[in-house]
Formats: C-alpha cells, structure tokens, sequence
C-alpha cells in the first residue's frame, strides 16, 4: 500500500512538473515531442520484455552487489506505468494552450489541468489499492498469465509510441530541411 501511495504522489508531482515547467525543459535539453515519445516507447517496450520474459539471465558482474529492497513506486510504476511519455506530451500540449490565454482565464486554465491531474492520481491510487485482492482471486498461476499478457501489451504500445515518434518525425518538413543542410 506504501508503494501505491507513493506511486500515484510521485505521478501527480510528475504531471504537475511538465504542466508548469515541462516546454521549458525540453527546450532548454532540445527534447522534441518525437524524441520523448521514442524514448518513452523504448522505455515502456524494455519493461514489456522484462515482463514476458522474467527468467532473462542478469548480467554477470566480478563485485558482488549489497542486497537492495526492491522500489517500484517511481519506476515502472509512477513512470512509465501511469505517466509516460504520451501522459507528458498530452499535459504539455494542454499548457502551451493554456499559456495562450490572457490573465485569469490562464490560472483557471492551469488550476483545471492541475485539478484533472489530481483526480487522475487519486482514481489510479483507488485502483491500485484492488491489485492485492486481484492478486488473490487469480492466485500464483493467474498472476504468472495476466503479467505476461500486460508484457505483452507493454511491448505493443512501447512500438506504438516509437511508430507515432518516427512517424511524426518523418512529416516534419523542418527535420527533412536540417537533414538536406547537414
């Protein structure tokens, strides 16, 4: 229950983070929609894989490592899991709009995405909170199936973020013009 709770804080923070300051930090890195949502994608595909294949031999390595408790609030689960690259590209785009609008109607703008992200946050928080008695109705088996199959899905929509990356990128007339200088 700490893990959710810390989970869905760190995802509220998160989108929070790219609602205020996210245009200027990828502005100031020289991050474009297409590079985040590749990324992303190779991020949440990677995870997939390490869910469809669990059993994948760790690399060998000649220092033996202290034993760490496994912390999986921010990653998989804070990010990529429930905020990821279309979650920060979706918030992004929802406050470059807002910034267009005069005075108040911008902080209304802002207090509404950031009242969104919230009710987002608690409703991930509120399902969350079921895994455990999911967790016992499907039992070892069950569990084993159904994250496989999420591996799976994982993997799907990480190529579907590097296809709607790349496909962004190839209809970019600016990408093609800073090839045709290079």
């Amino acid at each position: 229950q700490r893990q959710v709770r810390r989970a869905c804080i760190y995802t509220f923070v998160l989108m929070v983070s790219f609602l205020v300051a996210g245009g200027v930090i990828m502005n100031f890195f020289g991050i474009s929609i297409p590079g985040m949502r590749i990324a992303g994608g190779m991020i949440v595909a990677f995870l997939g894989f390490r869910m469809l294949f669990p059993n994948a031999p760790a690399p060998a390595s000649d220092v033996a490592r202290p034993q760490v408790k496994d912390d999986v609030a921010f990653t998989p689960l804070a990010m990529p899991g429930l905020s990821g690259p279309g979650t920060f590209a979706v918030v992004m785009s929802l406050s470059s709009q807002a910034s267009t609008r005069p005075g108040w109607e911008r902080v209304l703008d802002f207090a509404g995405v950031a009242t969104g992200i919230l009710i987002v946050a608690l409703t991930c928080w509120g399902v969350l909170r079921g895994a455990e008695r999911l967790n016992r109705l499907l039992g070892v088996t069950g569990m084993v199936a159904l994250t496989r199959l999420m591996g799976f899905l994982m993997i799907c929509i990480g190529v579907q973020f590097i296809i709607n990356g790349l496909s962004t990128l190839v209809m970019d007339p600016q990408a093609w013009s800073g090839l045709a200088e290079a």
